[in-house]
């Protein structure tokens, strides 16, 4: 472990990297695949906390206003997606031999233990993954800033925000623009003063406050986190 570049990390999973090749839910292959990549950083050593989006089941602003709900209740059915991903992870990483705990920041004590910031900490030292469900607990705020405080709280070398098909920060959209161009480092400032969408702007501020560099990477690239442990460029590093 004291040969790895980053001994701590917090790596971020959207929900729509559950989604396969689904409209909605949760496809087990992804599952699959995302657990194989985290339990090759969990045998280097690495303690490893993850933070879970939940798009892929329910996205607040978005579905609240076609449901006609309020933002704030959409928002809260929105975590409740989270702590579903979180047991689903949580499940394979078992499966896998892997000691892991979900941890939510809404009360749901009969499948997921309280967010308590130093039983986390003391989870990690003893080797187990934490799964941070539902968010930082209150409405308005996404999944993005959750994984930065998380990250902050727990004391994080870095925060591994891993995309789905996009290995990067680049200054338009990839998919759509091919001469887009693609960052190897940028700062925190360029990308709140730009507002490049790579993630919630809240949660850079919240990097930049704390010294924590963010990494940009695809987990569909096979060993990402394996190559970024051991000091390998990969993805664009924000810092």
């Amino acid at each position: 472990m004291s040969n790895l570049k980053y001994k701590k990390i917090l790596l971020k999973v959207s929900g729509e990297a559950l989604l396969g090749s689904q409209q909605f839910g949760i496809d087990p292959e992804p599952v699959r695949n995302i657990v194989a990549e985290i339990k090759k950083a969990y045998e280097m050593g690495a303690q490893i906390a993850i933070v879970v989006g939940g798009g892929n089941i329910f996205r607040g602003m978005k579905n609240s206003s076609k449901l006609g709900i309020d933002q704030a209740s959409g928002d809260y059915v929105g975590m409740l997606a989270t702590v579903m991903n979180a047991i689903a992870l949580q499940s394979e990483l078992r499966k896998n031999g892997v000691e892991c705990r979900v941890q939510s920041a809404i009360d749901i004590e009969k499948i997921a233990e309280p967010y308590i910031r130093f039983k986390a900490i003391r989870h990690l030292e003893k080797n187990r993954v934490v799964i941070f469900a539902a968010g930082t607990g209150n409405p308005f705020f996404t999944t993005d800033t959750a994984a930065a405080l998380r990250a902050a709280e727990i004391g994080a070398d870095v925060m591994l925000m891993a995309k789905n098909g996009v290995d990067g920060v680049y200054n338009d959209d990839p998919k759509t623009n091919p001469n887009a161009k693609k960052y190897d480092n940028i700062s925190y400032d360029d990308i709140i003063i730009n507002g490049l969408k790579v993630m919630d702007l809240t949660s850079c501020a919240l990097c930049k406050q704390n010294n924590i560099p963010i990494c940009v990477f695809d987990f569909n690239l096979k060993d990402s986190i394996v190559k970024i442990l051991n000091g390998e460029n990969v993805g664009t590093i924000v810092n």
